[in-house]
């Protein structure tokens, strides 16, 4: 089982969490508790964060699946309380899943530069598809100036490197 201190000690896998739950949320995983269940108000006193930035990362980890929660009501006022638990041992499934899903982001937009010829506005700069920029007779819709054609091979080029880079870090895990 993987614990949260290896978890934390892969920069690669720190760096993802940072942008899932911020600096905050990583503290948070610092100072949870090893062993048991904790209340989100409990984890708050606990380790001294925010109790909204507690809620926050324990809910958006809980979407990932590397946190889960029971819950328990109250008898007397009929509340309930959430009990959390951290589950990173499902971090590289979490990341090769976020990772497929970014890869077919990319293979649309790289179907879409493939598919279609481009014109920028040499005033404001707008870049505008050739069905657009014929539709206004080869004037900018936007600010009416002069069109030119635009080579978008840099970004196709870029776009292909990271589909490939995305699909070797898939198909090593």
């Amino acid at each position: 089982m993987v614990t949260v201190e290896e978890v934390l000690a892969d920069r690669a896998i720190v760096a993802y969490l940072n942008r899932l739950v911020g600096e905050e949320g990583i503290e948070l995983l610092r100072r949870f508790p090893k062993e048991g269940e904790f209340s989100d108000e409990d984890l708050a006193a606990e380790t001294g964060i925010n109790l909204n930035s507690v809620r926050h990362t324990l809910y958006t980890l809980y979407e990932k699946r590397l946190a889960e929660y029971r819950r328990i009501k109250n008898n007397e006022t009929g509340w309930l309380t959430y009990l959390w638990q951290i589950r990173v041992d499902n971090i590289h499934a979490t990341i090769i899943e976020d990772m497929k899903m970014i890869l077919e982001k990319l293979r649309i937009r790289e179907k879409y530069e493939e598919e279609n010829d481009f014109y920028k506005c040499s005033e404001c700069h707008a870049i505008l598809t050739f069905n657009r920029v014929m539709d206004a007779e080869f004037t900018c819709p936007e600010c009416g100036g002069p069109i030119e054609h635009y080579d978008n091979s840099p970004i196709l080029n870029a776009l292909k490197r990271r589909i490939d880079l995305i699909q070797q870090s898939i198909a090593q895990e």
